[in-house]
């Protein structure tokens, strides 16, 4: 079996695990590869001689599987680079919430046993696409969680019209507007009052971020229409972040959401159902 191992570079003290993953992959008869920036930080951390690892760059690899060793931001960024190559994620959470990288440290060993026996399940997650005055964006255009269009520059509102199918939505005055994905529900779009949706239920929200009036709710949406959205600024320009991959663009862009022809794989090796995980994630249902 052939893993690629992908992780942030600025969390020394959780190189710890990496030497626990990549000693039981070996074990396993695993072939490991490892992104290049991530294996220069393993080298380092570790204090000893990775060459026997190979290296890969961003999107440039194939494997079986991926692991994504960090929170849910590391495993965004293992989204991005594995896009629409049909390889599945397993998330290793060394952060904190992980709705998304849900492997605890000490179930590392049985992970990587089971993922190298093929003894795990996918859950296929929707993604959406994101086009600019009708181009796909050149680089990382898919979002697994979310796509926002913010103010930046200044503490003026911005004005955002949203057409849906080509007919208006609404012409919001706020900070910002965020279209997520269900996967993406339980992270920023929660942050401003978006509700929680299931992961395979085949929608989408728009959610104002601060919006100046006080009648403007978040609106689900099924994901197979095409949302479009137009920015007025004093400043001219927005803040358009994809999955936190941002870029300052003018107000004369339109942007253009719709679900991407591919969906990302999440890798499992419990069978825990999305409302436990969300019971246990949110602390819900607990007395006293």
């Amino acid at each position: 079996m052939k893993v690629a191992l992908i992780g942030n570079t600025y969390q020394a003290e959780k190189s710890r695990y990496l030497a626990t993953i990549i000693e039981e992959l070996k074990k396993h008869g695993a072939e490991i590869i490892v992104e290049r920036q991530f294996l220069a930080f393993i080298t380092s951390t570790l204090g000893t001689c990775q060459s026997e690892l190979a290296a890969f760059d961003e999107c440039d690899f194939s494997a079986d599987l991926c692991i994504s060793i960090g929170g849910d931001g590391t495993f965004l960024k293992a989204a991005s680079y594995v896009e629409a190559k049909e390889i599945p994620i397993l998330g290793i959470n060394t952060g904190h919430l992980g709705f998304l990288a849900d492997v605890l440290p000490d179930e590392i060993e049985e992970a990587c046993e089971r993922i190298c026996k093929g003894d795990y399940i996918v859950e296929h997650r929707g993604v959406v696409e994101v086009r600019r005055n009708g181009a796909l964006l050149s680089h990382h255009p898919y979002a697994l969680n979310e796509v926002a269009l913010l103010k930046h520059d200044n503490s003026s509102l911005i004005g955002i019209e949203a057409k849906i199918d080509g007919g208006l939505l609404n012409h919001y005055m706020a900070d910002g507007l965020i279209v997520t994905t269900p996967t993406g529900s339980t992270g920023y779009s929660l942050s401003v009052g978006g509700p929680i949706l299931t992961p395979m239920s085949g929608t989408l929200c728009i959610s104002p971020v601060a919006s100046h009036s006080l009648n403007t709710r978040p609106v689900v949406v099924t994901d197979n229409v095409e949302i479009e959205l137009t920015v007025e600024s004093r400043s001219h320009n927005f803040l358009l972040a994809i999955d936190g991959r941002s870029e300052s663009l003018p107000c004369t862009d339109i942007i253009t959401v719709t679900k991407a022809p591919f969906k990302i794989g999440v890798a499992k090796i419990k069978r825990t159902s999305f409302y436990d995980t969300l019971r246990e994630k949110m602390a819900w249902g607990r007395r006293g």
